[in-house]
């Protein structure tokens, strides 16, 4: 059996970096479940082309796949050769906060719209769109506990997911 692992990669912004992490995977024969990318915050000192050091602004990737503790050794090996890693960290088994952004477009019907209200209340949801036979809500959680949102928001009727995908960071 094989296990969701996420791994953060801090890698160079520069253009071609998301398909050479992709296509890493590719080439091994492993599939991401998820993958989200954003600017660090952090900058890197490094030579520019022409010698002269500089900085570089870093992108946190988090890339959450699927194998056992082998596999995603080899992987995370594999990543820190790639010319525009900087830094990869396993978060599998370290103390971590996990979110993901989920948004759910419903069916508003009037007579369940107190149960649904209560519903995405207990969720610590939001309702951030409503149309006059629709709503959008907004959950931000961990994949579980958005899941089980999802599970309970079916009866409603659901019209459309999106979801972005985990990002994660170490705690302390």
């Amino acid at each position: 059996m094989t296990d969701r692992h996420a791994i953060s990669v801090l890698v160079r912004n520069d253009p071609g970096v998301l398909q050479r992490v992709s296509g890493l995977f590719s080439r091994r024969g492993y599939n991401i479940d998820s993958i989200s990318v954003g600017d660090s915050g952090q900058e890197h000192l490094s030579r520019m082309t022409v010698g002269a050091p500089g900085q570089e602004h870093l992108s946190r990737m988090t890339v959450v796949a699927r194998g056992d503790e082998p596999q995603i050794r080899q992987i995370c090996s594999q990543l820190g050769k790639l010319l525009d890693v900087v830094k990869v960290e396993p978060l599998s088994g370290k103390p971590t906060i996990e979110r993901e952004l989920l948004l759910v477009k419903l069916t508003a019907e009037p007579e369940k719209k107190a149960e649904l209200l209560s519903l995405i209340e207990t969720f610590r949801s939001s309702i951030v769109d409503v149309a006059p036979r629709t709503l959008i809500v907004q959950a931000v959680g961990d994949r579980d506990k958005n899941d089980a949102f999802l599970r309970l928001l079916r009866p409603y009727g659901i019209l459309e997911i999106a979801r972005t995908g985990e990002t994660a960071m170490l705690r302390g």
